[in-house]
């Protein structure tokens, strides 16, 4: 408990982390670039450097006892070169490389033989188009960026020929279009003796044209006997990959009740955020009890919930304004969490607001209500 811990990205995810181990009595120092991240609002111990800078990493990191990530486009090599002092680096450094590059981890499941789509890599735009040409590569296809993509940046859909005008440039990997039945999410706590909890089911909806969710349930809608094989899954490839803390797994429901990996994330997710008034334990938490070698808490989940990400509205810009808020405040069981960022812009994750009652259709039209009412403006 008195180990000093490094926190690699100050975001939403960061300020969520240290607000769990104020509970705790934890020592928790964060960097990024400068004071206008969330983090930074209630870390004490907030320094600024560059996640990418080598040297910013590796000096941030020489007086901490156990270090880890919110984000995973970091310095991987200082954290190797950390680990190597013998600083407690989670996930580990050789998982991350992994995980941080999606050709990568296509790779890996395909390699480990876990249920994934069909995907082919690509070094350039060029190589992509001459592909179709050739008749290698059907149209629909999904174009992604191996590395730094995030919240739906990064990301095209090839429905025709038309949509080949806007593929991206650089090293990119193709999947084929899978026929989703639903989207849903694991995730799992493992620390370093081996110990694993999961995570209830959550079911995620997608915003069309952002690429990113706009709103999760729990529990999910699909069977036990799905839940069982997700839960399995989700947890052979944490143990695959050795992961320490939190490893947050996306997974396809196709139309023929396939489970298909989609992506997996090693640190606290967008997925779990709702879990920090709808279970025993958060995610952040956990992940905090998981690096710390400390018993894994209790996932049990109090009552159904729904998470509303807060985005910013299409056609503003500029110092955030939070319409409709005080409506959303007088409805009982409506939790927002407002990130702290002042500028807004369209589809920026601005906050979330989490949702719970005693029954999901309950929760869900407390939900729709909240949609339609509160507005992240400028």
């Amino acid at each position: 408990m008195s180990q000093k811990i490094g926190i690699i990205g100050g975001g939403q995810l960061g300020k969520m982390l240290c607000q769990a181990g104020s509970k705790l009595g934890l020592d928790i120092s964060i960097m990024d670039k400068d004071l206008t991240f969330p983090s930074a609002q209630i870390c004490r111990n907030f320094v600024s450097g560059d996640i990418n800078n080598y040297d910013d990493v590796l000096q941030f990191g020489l007086d901490k006892d156990v270090i880890t990530i919110e984000i995973e486009n970091v310095n991987v090599s200082a954290l190797e070169d950390l680990e190597k002092m013998g600083k407690l680096v989670y996930p580990k450094p050789s998982s991350l490389r992994i995980i941080r590059d999606k050709g990568l981890q296509k790779e890996f499941y395909l390699e480990s033989g876990f249920p994934s789509s069909t995907f082919s890599l690509h070094k350039s735009k060029s190589e992509t188009l001459q592909a179709v040409s050739d008749g290698n590569l059907a149209i629909p296809f999904v174009q992604k960026l191996r590395s730094d993509g995030y919240d739906g940046k990064g990301v095209h859909i090839v429905r025709s020929e038309i949509d080949l005008d806007q593929l991206m440039d650089g090293t990119t990997l193709i999947e084929e279009i899978v026929d989703i039945d639903k989207e849903i999410a694991v995730i799992v706590a493992r620390n370093p003796s081996g110990d694993l909890r999961t995570f209830p089911v959550v079911e995620m909806h997608f915003h069309p044209t952002a690429n990113l969710v706009e709103y999760l349930f729990c529990p999910s809608t699909i069977s036990s006997e799905l839940e069982v094989k997700a839960d399995k899954i989700a947890k052979k490839i944490a143990v695959k990959l050795d992961i320490v803390g939190l490893l947050a797994v996306e997974m396809f429901v196709t139309k023929n009740g396939d489970l298909l990996v989609n992506e997996v994330a090693p640190r606290p997710h967008n997925s779990g955020h709702h879990t920090i008034e709808a279970c025993v334990t958060s995610q952040y938490e956990m992940h905090l009890r998981a690096i710390l070698g400390l018993p894994l808490g209790d996932t049990s989940l109090f009552r159904p919930a729904v998470m509303v990400n807060l985005l910013g509205e299409k056609g503003f810009s500029g110092p955030v304004n939070y319409e409709g808020i005080e409506d959303c405040l007088e409805i009982e069981g409506v939790y927002p969490h407002l990130y702290g960022k002042k500028e807004t812009k369209p589809f920026r994750k601005m906050g979330h607001v989490t949702i719970l009652d005693e029954t999901l259709e309950k929760a869900i039209e407390k939900a729709k209500f909240v949609q339609n009412t509160l507005k992240v403006i400028s």
